[in-house]
């Protein structure tokens, strides 16, 4: 039988990461604690190091920066629709009657 894998909420991987840097323990000993393997909580710690405040968004959400990035492709190609059609209506127009 396969083994479901498991999910943390931002609040328990931001305690896990403040165990390790704040409280001094060793990875090791935080990994064993709390069940996780070493090197996800070695992850984790690295995430949040990099970027406090972008650090594990949750699923289904993406970081600020990257939900900025779809919206914006998103107005490009509904910017780029509304180009096309008035290119062809004013084709159509200029044609003018025969």
């Amino acid at each position: 039988m396969s083994e479901q894998r498991r999910s943390f909420s931002r609040e328990f991987k931001v305690e896990a990461v403040r165990l390790v840097r704040e409280e001094g323990m060793s990875i090791g000993q935080v990994s064993r604690d709390l069940d996780l393997d070493h090197a996800m909580l070695r992850r984790w710690i690295k995430k949040y190091s990099a970027n406090p405040e972008e650090a594990f968004p949750g699923k289904g959400h993406l970081p600020p920066v990257a939900e900025e990035l779809r919206r914006l492709q998103r107005e490009n190609a509904n910017l780029r629709e509304e180009r096309d059609i008035l290119k062809k209506a004013l084709a159509i127009f200029s044609k003018g009657p025969k």
